[in-house]
């Protein structure tokens, strides 16, 4: 089940051993032992140990990279941007644990006395991450329950073992207690248990809907609480531009990132009348350039997104491509001639194939952009502040970036809507999910 299979020629690489029904026993055993730390630690005990993990994230940068390019195609730069933003992360909530869970006084109206919201752990937590990010998914979630005191039982994706052991050695070298970050090679069985084990606090997931859906309901049944970020077809809204090029250029870059293999990549389109023809020959050209001629992560993720397209031509879709499929290799394509009844606008292409569409006015774009199941990010581009503000506040998603892309920050919340999940990670939102927040009223 856990193995690394190089991308580039789909030959296994390495095989990892599925964890026993004993050793995950004995990981969520050392993650239970381990919250006497988190609730007898200080916050800045634990910046400290966030501080080291990200400090050793840059020193292994160049191990990490490779590891990633390894096991899922990511083109060399791209991961190692992911490494620094990891670093990044860490850093910041090393420096912000201490203001983030201090305590919060409350204005007492009721009677005498004085009341405040004390912030502490709930205990351990499951994480259930994907490939997409192997690093940065980690990150996301650790950083913030980590500085929380949580404790952690980490399940990565079955394609990314040799960097979820690279991982917990770093966690491990930085200091944090035995059972604080806890690797574990489990099954999708074994996890089902791990999940109504009543030591278990909470489970975030980033993945697919039908993961979603399974971990939810699980999570539901015995009560646990649940973050989820899921899939995402991120609108791109262009409604007015004086640099058409700089607005293709933005373009591009949301759509090829990570070889189109994001949540928050920019994938759906929406350009006003206008603006359309000329944008669609510049964009055309620029992504078939501008295409890193990585693979997808397998050439079951490519055959798949070639199912998808296929079926948008059938459907009277035009792809405009240049080169040829074969492996896990897909060439970067242009779908236009859509409307919102393709099937393919309701659904997530994982590549690096944009789907285009034109709108009669400002109305129309939100219609076209909001007419989907998801809601994650978006993207939205006008010359118009007011109707930046306007257009922004009527897209239904987590995020919306206005006239910029790869905006993301460490101190800014990530999460969406609808079927693309709920909760939020990242910045000061990232430490109000698995947190008790506990009233402490003192009468007199």
């Amino acid at each position: 089940m856990y193995a690394v299979t190089d991308p580039t020629t789909g030959e296994v690489a390495e095989l990892y051993p599925t964890a026993s029904d004993a050793e995950v026993e004995a990981a969520v055993t050392a993650a239970h032992a381990a919250t006497a730390w988190g609730r007898t630690s200080t916050a800045a005990e634990r910046s400290t140990l966030l501080r080291r993990l990200g400090d050793l994230h840059a020193e292994h940068r160049a191990e990490l990279a490779a590891s990633i390019v390894r096991e899922m195609g990511k083109p060399l730069a791209e991961a190692e941007g992911e490494v620094d933003f990891c670093v990044d992360i860490y850093r910041y909530y090393a420096d912000h644990a201490g203001e983030f869970l201090a305590d919060e006084p409350l204005d007492v109206t009721s009677g005498p006395g004085s009341a405040v919201i004390r912030r502490s752990p709930l205990g351990v937590l499951l994480g259930i991450m994907p490939w997409n990010f192997p690093a940065y998914q980690v990150a996301r979630f650790a950083a913030p329950n980590l500085a929380l005191g949580n404790t952690i039982v980490l399940k990565h994706a079955p394609q990314c073992p040799a960097t979820a052991a690279l991982l917990e050695r770093l966690f491990t070298k930085a200091g944090f207690p035995s059972g604080a970050y806890v690797n574990v090679y489990a099954t999708n069985e074994q996890i089902a248990e791990v999940i109504a084990d009543p030591r278990v606090q909470g489970v975030s997931l980033t993945g697919s809907e039908r993961a979603g859906s399974a971990v939810a309901e699980i999570a539901g049944r015995h009560l646990k609480k649940v973050v989820l970020e899921l899939g995402g077809s991120d609108p791109f809204v262009v409604l007015s531009t004086d640099d058409l090029d700089a607005v293709v250029d933005a373009a591009v870059a949301a759509r090829l990132d990570n070889t189109g293999q994001a949540c928050n990549a920019a994938k759906r389109f929406v350009v006003v009348q206008d603006l359309y023809d000329a944008f669609v020959e510049k964009f055309t050209a620029r992504l078939l350039a501008g295409a890193t001629g990585a693979p997808l992560s397998s050439a079951a993720a490519a055959e798949n997104l070639g199912r998808q397209v296929d079926e948008a031509v059938a459907q009277g879709a035009t792809l405009h491509t240049e080169g040829e499929r074969h492996g896990a290799y897909f060439p970067a394509g242009v779908l236009t001639g859509l409307t919102t009844d393709h099937t393919a606008a309701r659904q997530e292409l994982f590549g690096p194939v944009a789907m285009v569409f034109p709108a009669t006015d400002e109305d129309d774009a939100v219609r076209i952009a909001n007419d989907t199941p998801y809601g994650l990010g978006s993207y939205v581009f006008t010359t118009d502040p007011a109707q930046a503000e306007r257009v922004a506040d009527r897209i239904e998603a987590g995020m919306v970036f206005v006239n910029g892309v790869g905006a993301e920050g460490a101190e800014l919340p990530f999460g969406g809507i609808k079927r693309s999940g709920f909760g939020r990670e990242l910045g000061r939102p990232g430490t109000e999910e698995f947190v008790n927040k506990k009233l402490i009223r003192t009468v007199a």
